[in-house]
């Protein structure tokens, strides 16, 4: 009975105090900008990075109980095993089985946007998180009302008070804390970039694919970031179902109706479904698509007329040097794991 309880108390402190999962260190905090990579847009100014608060983000992040029922957690729309984004279905699947209107964004360099969604609609980082807690087919709560329930836990009022130096649990630090976990999620180890510093090499077919890519993607999927941050009509015929007008719903301009913001192609191989209504699942699809200048409806980026008709060789090279751009290091980061789970 009593070796019994040793080993159990053993192991319970192996768990909590020596597994790495849970040690976060000042180390592990630090804003570390990847080699070519510009300047971020969010650097922590009015926002401390420290490991106490990342713990804290980490959980809320984790936890169901900023949604209405306590059923989704922003892990539930964006999992680490994808990038941050999801696999499961085309569409976000919120509260009650609700589906949303749109494919969830993989969750990655976001300290490099300059603003959020699809549609661009919100402006910063730390408010980000409010647009899908508030939204009614997604965890369609309050602010006041999440910061009511955390205010009711006494493990929430500890990890506040070890984050902030008090048990004041408010929006503002709710939002802190997110940030500063969203914020660290940097994918910049992938093996193109390994390439670029000199510490691979590429086959034949990936460099060939980094020529192609160059050549016709890299208007809009500007390198390092594989984004420009920019919106542009993709030529995708509109789902009349949807009928989703994009960026042209916030600004209310009608050369923006059914613009979406350019998506990196960072981990693309982890991040289907693809497409802003997630319609296309595999990057043969993708491909296929932007190939044939035949798909694309009417006000179709200027920037896709440089694509061409591209052959099933170019699509072969293409996709060899997508892969190269799979993040195994930020995959599988340990700060990244699910607290809950351990």
């Amino acid at each position: 009975m009593i070796i019994g309880i040793v080993v159990l108390c053993s192991l319970l402190c192996g768990f909590t105090g020596d597994n790495p999962y849970f040690v976060i260190t000042k180390k592990d905090v630090e804003l570390k900008v990847p080699e070519g990579f510009p300047k971020p847009f969010y650097r922590f100014k009015d926002n401390k990075l420290t490991p106490e608060r990342f713990v804290l983000g980490r959980k809320l992040f984790y936890d169901p109980i900023l949604s209405k029922d306590s059923t989704i957690s922003c892990e539930s729309c964006h999992q680490r095993i994808a990038a941050f984004g999801h696999f499961d279905h085309p569409l976000s699947h919120g509260i009650n089985g609700l589906s949303g209107t749109r494919n969830v964004p993989a969750l990655q360099n976001l300290i490099w946007k300059d603003a959020y969604m699809w549609d661009g609609r919100v402006g910063s980082l730390e408010l980000q998180p409010i647009n899908p807690i508030t939204n009614p087919v997604e965890m369609d709560e309050t602010m006041p009302h999440v910061v009511q329930k955390l205010r009711l836990s006494a493990m929430y009022r500890a990890d506040f008070e070890l984050a902030f130096g008090d048990t004041i649990i408010n929006s503002e630090r709710v939002l802190k804390a997110l940030a500063q976990f969203t914020g660290l999620l940097i994918s910049g180890d992938s093996r193109y970039d390994r390439y670029m510093q000199g510490k691979d090499t590429f086959s034949m077919a990936e460099r060939k694919g980094l020529e192609l890519f160059r050549s016709k993607c890299n208007d809009c999927h500007e390198e390092p970031l594989f984004t420009d941050n920019s919106y542009k009509n993709n030529g995708l015929k509109p789902d009349r179902a949807l009928d989703d007008k994009g960026r042209g719903v916030v600004t209310g301009i009608e050369k923006d109706e059914y613009t979406f913001m350019v998506p990196t192609l960072r981990n693309i191989e982890r991040t289907y479904p693809y497409m802003h209504d997630g319609r296309f699942r595999k990057l043969e699809a993708v491909l296929n698509f932007y190939g044939d200048p035949a798909n694309f409806g009417g006000h179709a980026a200027v920037e896709l007329k440089k694509i061409g008709r591209l052959t099933d060789e170019d699509k072969k090279y293409l996709i060899a040097f997508l892969l190269t751009l799979t993040d195994k290091t930020f995959l599988y980061d340990r700060r990244f794991v699910n607290p809950f789970m351990h």
